[in-house]
């Protein structure tokens, strides 16, 4: 059995959203420094790196951490590969088999970004009729691989149509290694009592 693990890692050098806080990690407690134990504090926000958005993290009064059950986000899932595709609207989606899917991750140029530390805007994502089309397919989760599943340009349509409709986003996905097909998917985000978002670790596990 194959494991797929599509989390970036928390470490220096994450790209983070402009203006969300940036990843720290600060030694508190050192074994080399003659202390008892490794302790170290971590400072960062709650959409870095590999993350989950609720409907609270755009709609007022929408859905937070604690509302999204877990069997939404684990279970089967799709991986669809859109490399070479500049967006993903209507064209991009039509040809994948949506029939009974849950769950549907984007594999796009952008899990090659994850190498620059720096933010690169021009990534991949998916266009507000994109958003409309998963709705009406019947997707409850829907992830990509970069920091946003709406272009840095966007208004917040595609967020607000997704979550306005349930559909839970799971962003900072590294689908780099992953061939297209139906996988197990297991996304265990930080629990976060009222959290409008939380990083993520997440799994995917061949049938």
């Amino acid at each position: 059995m194959r494991i797929f693990d599509i989390s970036v890692p928390l470490a220096a050098g994450l790209p983070t959203w402009p203006g969300d806080p940036c990843l720290s990690l600060e030694p508190v407690l050192q074994l080399e420094k003659g202390d008892g134990a490794q302790v170290s504090r971590i400072t960062l926000g709650d959409h870095s790196g590999t993350h989950l958005d609720t409907p609270a993290h755009m709609l007022e009064n929408g859905a937070t951490l604690d509302d999204i059950p877990l069997s939404q986000l684990l279970g089967r899932a799709l991986v669809a590969d859109l490399r070479g595709c500049a967006e993903i609207g209507l064209a991009e989606l039509a040809g994948l088999q949506l029939a009974g899917e849950k769950r549907l991750l984007l594999r796009t140029d952008n899990s090659a970004l994850w190498t620059n530390p720096e933010f690169c805007p021009d990534f991949i994502a998916l266009t507000a009729e994109g958003a409309q089309y998963l709705v009406s397919n019947g997707i409850r989760l829907v992830g990509i691989d970069y920091l946003s599943i709406e272009s840095f340009h966007g208004d917040g349509a595609v967020h607000r149509t997704l979550l306005g409709n349930g559909v839970v986003i799971l962003e900072g996905l590294n689908l780099s290694e992953v061939p297209a097909g139906r996988y197990e998917l297991v996304c265990l985000p930080l629990r976060i009592a009222g959290g409008a978002g939380a990083p993520a670790r997440a799994v995917l596990r061949q049938f």
